[in-house]
Order: structure tokens, then C-alpha cells, then sequence
């Protein structure tokens, strides 16, 4: 009797941590840059749009097959950015809260730069030879904080940087001025 006492002791131990370890991981509190993104579309001061794919034309028809099948693996893009003029409290809540998100395991570190006095890091998603997502988050107190998401199915970057340098913006439909005058 005082071994079956003990085995349902153990049975009732495991059980109980094998459950308290399940509701921790169920209750991860850490917003996805997803959710961040479609939660910005609704702040005030925010300025958000999405980047057409069509968006992306070829400079000519002279452009090689890799630029054609780099444009083609891109789905969407999305930029969320504030200004720091006006938003200076808010510049920093938003700073550190992409910071959090952007340090999570799920984003892998590509580069990190400063251009024009703006932190540039660019994380990835997948792996190095198919990547799924790149993020571009920048941020500087003379122009304020943004990130660039860049979905996409088996994407090269390299490729992306080269497919940059030929292809020309079609930016009709598309209101820049509200970005740019912004920043």
C-alpha cells in the first residue's frame, strides 16, 4: 500500500508540472511582428502602407532571368514608421518594443549598419539560401523608427540587392508625400 501511495505521489508530481508547463507556454505575452504591425495601422502619428508587388518593374527588358525570379518572389510589403518630431516619448516605446520582437529566436540577424546617422539592422526569416521574410528596422532620432517587412518564399538576398539596382518604382497609386514629408 505504502508503494502504491508513492507511485500515485509521483504520477500526481509529474502531471502537475507536465500542466504548469503547458499553461506557460500557452501564455506567451510576446506580440509578433505581425501583430505589431496590424496593431500600428491604428495608433495615432503612425504612418503605415503596403508595398504593391507590381510596385517592382524592370528597368528595361534587357534585365537577367535572376532579377525576374527574384521580383517574382516577393509577395508583399509592409512599412510601419513614426516620426520622432512630436512622438518623442512614443519614439522610444516603439524603439524598444521592436527591439524585443526583433530579439526573438524566430529573427536571424543579417547586418547591421548606420546610414545617414539611422541604426539599419536587417533580420531574416528561413534560411540563408530561402529566406521567407526580411525585416529592415531603422531608427534615429532625426527621423524617428520604422521597420520594412519583405514576405517573400524562398527570397536570396543578394539577389534582392541586385534586383534593387534594375528595377525602376511605379509609384502611381501610391501616395509617398505623407511618408516622405514625415521623415
Amino acid at each position: 500500500m505504502n508503494l502504491k501511495k508513492h507511485t500515485m505521489k509521483k504520477i500526481t508530481t509529474v502531471f502537475v508540472l507536465f500542466v504548469g508547463a503547458i499553461l506557460l507556454t500557452a501564455c506567451n505575452n510576446k506580440q509578433s511582428l505581425q501583430e505589431y504591425l496590424v496593431a500600428s495601422q491604428e495608433k495615432n502619428s503612425f504612418i503605415t502602407f503596403d508595398v504593391p508587388v507590381n510596385f517592382f518593374q524592370p528597368k528595361s527588358d534587357e534585365v537577367s532571368k535572376e532579377v525576374m525570379e527574384t521580383i517574382k518572389s516577393i509577395h508583399k510589403v509592409n512599412v510601419v514608421g513614426l516620426p520622432y518630431k512630436n512622438n518623442e516619448e512614443a519614439y522610444e516605446v516603439e524603439k524598444t518594443t521592436l527591439k524585443e520582437i526583433l530579439s526573438t529566436d524566430t529573427y536571424k540577424n543579417l547586418m547591421s549598419m548606420k546610414v545617414q546617422g539611422v541604426n539599419v539592422k536587417l533580420y531574416y526569416t528561413g534560411t540563408e539560401d530561402a529566406i521567407d521574410e526580411i525585416i529592415a528596422f531603422g531608427y534615429s532620432k532625426d527621423f524617428g523608427v520604422g521597420v520594412a517587412r519583405i514576405l517573400g518564399e524562398d527570397m536570396n538576398p543578394s539577389l534582392i540587392v541586385k534586383m534593387m539596382q534594375e528595377v525602376k518604382f511605379d509609384g502611381s497609386g501610391m501616395n509617398f508625400g505623407q511618408f516622405s514629408n514625415a521623415f
